[in-house]
This record gives C-alpha cells, structure tokens and sequence, in this order.
C-alpha cells in the first residue's frame, strides 16, 4: 500500500513539474529546438553522460567488499546498470533497492551490507555537488539574482551541505565505534522485540556497520572521494556539452550550478525516470544566465530523453546477463529489505 500512494505521490508530482515547465512555452518551438541541436555535440554529451555509470561501479569497489575482499568491476558494473535502469522503470525509487539486490546475486555480499555502501555513496555524492555548486555560485555571471522559488541559491547550497555533513559525522562516529552500537543495539532490541525479529534487527546493523567500513580506511576513504569528485565532474562535462549542443554559450560555472539544482530537486517524490524533476530544475536555473524558457525547456527535454536511453537498454541487458528478471526484480529487493538480507547471495554468478 505504501509503494502504491508513493507512486501516485510521484506520478501527481510529476505532472505538476511538468506543467510548470511546459504552460507558457510552445511545442512546436520546443520541437523546433530540438530538431535543431547540433549533433555532434548532443552526442558527445550523451557519451560523456552515459560514461558516470561506469565511475560509479569504480568508485562503488572502494566501498564493498565480500569477505574482506574488493568485489571484481564486472558484477559491480551490472548491479549499477540494472539499479539505474530500474530507477527510470520502476515506481517508488526501487533502483537503490534493485542495485543491492543484483549485487547481492552477483557477488554474494550482503543485501544490507551493499545497501549501506549505496547510503555512503549518496553521502558523498551530496557533499561533492554541493562543493561543487557553491564553486559555481562563486563564478557568477548572473543576468538576474541567483535566487529559485523565492530561496537564495548559495542559502539553499549551505542548508544542504549542512545536511549532508551532519550525516556524514553521523556516519563516521557509529563507524568507528562499531562494538558499543552494536550493544547498544542488542540491549535496546531485546527489550522492545521478541528475541527472532531482535536478532534480525542486530543482524541488519551489522551488515550495515560492514557496508560503512571503508569510513575508517584511508586509502579506500581517499578513492571513495577521489572518484566522487571525478565523476560529478565528468557529469558538468556533459552538461556543458549539452548546452554546445543547443548553442548556449554560458560562464564556466554554470554547468555545475545546474548539476547541483538538478541533484538536490531529485530528492522530491515523482514518476520512474525523474520526469518533470529535471524539465521544472533546468527552467528554473537556466533563466539567472539569461536563458530564455523554450531554450531552457529544450534543453532539458532533449537531453534527458538522451540520457534516458542508454543506461536503460544496458540495464536491460545487465538484468537478462544476470538471470534476473524485471518483473520479480522489485519484489524480491523489497522481501530482502523486509527480512534484513540475512543471508548472502550465490558466488557462482560472481563474473570478473
């Protein structure tokens, strides 16, 4: 019942954003600009866009481990695929569910245990874009006041990065005192559960206390960031591509302004695939660099169908490499949450 009013939730959000975006602009100009774009770049942006899922796989083999050793690329590789596949198919945000699930077939690591490596990567993807975007703040070449809904952008950034920090410390201080949270924990448990579910519960904190664990590694804490920085680089990159594509020639910062707007407005309830969320945040940000609405709103409809694409024919093929099978896929992710993903996943699918 809850996944169903979430995704009625998203769907009315959805088109709410979407008529937003789309009232006062005209199709026939919107379609205009994009039969227009220029290519070879539209292409390239596409490439640039499509290439973040392959950093995200390497970047993730900092984070999980089975049995104290790094995951092989390749499974890690088609858990992303299929997780962000998910994510424009599947109501509810059921692609970080689906991409601890594939792991979990794919490698036999823990379903909690790579749920929490994903919950880490989210961290630390919220405090590179907001650097980021505070860095493109800092560029300026504003034509209006850098201000969206009535909030000052560089207000907005800080609330965020403030958020995320406070996560972040969260996280590090359960990580480097594993043993008295897990006492914690059991103690508290076995007074409010009966002893099956509060052994269940421990078991969960546990895999998720292992899926934190490259918190208190050095070297795994520096690629973890290195890569961070490098794949919300990489993604502006694409954005800056996009926007050669359509004939914007906007300051430096820009891309990353509209990356950051983009990521933090991903956070509100909507349909699979992030429609309306990425049309209502480029409408939004584009017009304080002098960006008129029909260009601002082509821009963001032609590039999201073009990301949209190819992550999902390779999440597709992932799912049919991995004998998984969409229709069971987002129900076997939520059993596996329900029960706390006690049990691990058969080595034998692991590919290298």
């Amino acid at each position: 019942m809850r996944v169903r009013w979430s995704g009625v939730v998203g769907v009315a959000v959805t088109l709410l954003l979407l008529w937003w975006a789309l009232h006062d602009v005209s199709f026939r100009d919107v379609w205009a600009e994009i039969r227009g774009v220029h290519w070879g770049w539209f292409l390239a942006a596409v490439a640039v866009a499509t290439f973040t899922f392959p950093l995200r796989a390497v970047r993730w083999r900092y984070l999980l481990r089975y049995e104290g050793a790094a995951v092989p690329l390749g499974p890690l590789w088609h858990a992303t695929a299929i997780g962000f596949m998910a994510n424009n198919l599947l109501p509810a945000r059921a692609g970080e569910l689906a991409r601890a699930y594939a792991a979990r077939q794919l490698t036999g690591v823990r379903f909690t245990t790579a749920l929490a490596s994903i919950a880490v990567e989210r961290v630390f993807d919220g405090l590179t874009i907001v650097g980021l975007l505070l860095a493109g703040l800092a560029g300026g070449g504003f034509t209006t006041a850098a201000v969206i809904g009535g909030v000052d952008m560089v207000t907005m950034a800080r609330g965020a990065g403030l958020l995320f920090g406070a996560v972040f410390l969260a996280a590090l201080i359960v990580v480097w005192w594993p043993r008295v949270w897990l006492r914690l924990a059991e103690r508290v448990l076995a007074r409010l559960l009966p002893q099956r579910w509060a052994a269940r519960g421990v078991s969960l904190l546990e895999g998720l206390l292992e899926g934190l664990s490259a918190l208190r590694a050095p070297g795994r804490f520096v690629g973890v960031l290195f890569w961070s920085v490098a794949l919300w680089t990489v993604n502006a990159a694409s954005l800056a591509l996009a926007c050669y594509a359509f004939d914007l020639s906007l300051p430096f910062g820009a891309p990353f302004v509209l990356q950051g707007v983009l990521a933090l407005g991903a956070a509100i309830p909507s349909s699979p695939g992030f429609w309306g969320v990425f049309e209502a945040a480029s409408r939004a940000t584009l017009p304080i660099y002098g960006v008129g609405a029909t260009r601002s709103v082509s821009l963001a409809i032609g590039f999201h169908i073009g990301g949209f694409i190819p992550i999902t024919l390779l999440g597709l093929w992932s799912l049919g490499r991995a004998n998984l099978h969409l229709k069971s896929l987002r129900a076997e992710s939520e059993t596996e949450s329900r029960d706390g993903g006690m049990t691990t996943g058969s080595a034998e699918n692991v590919k290298t």
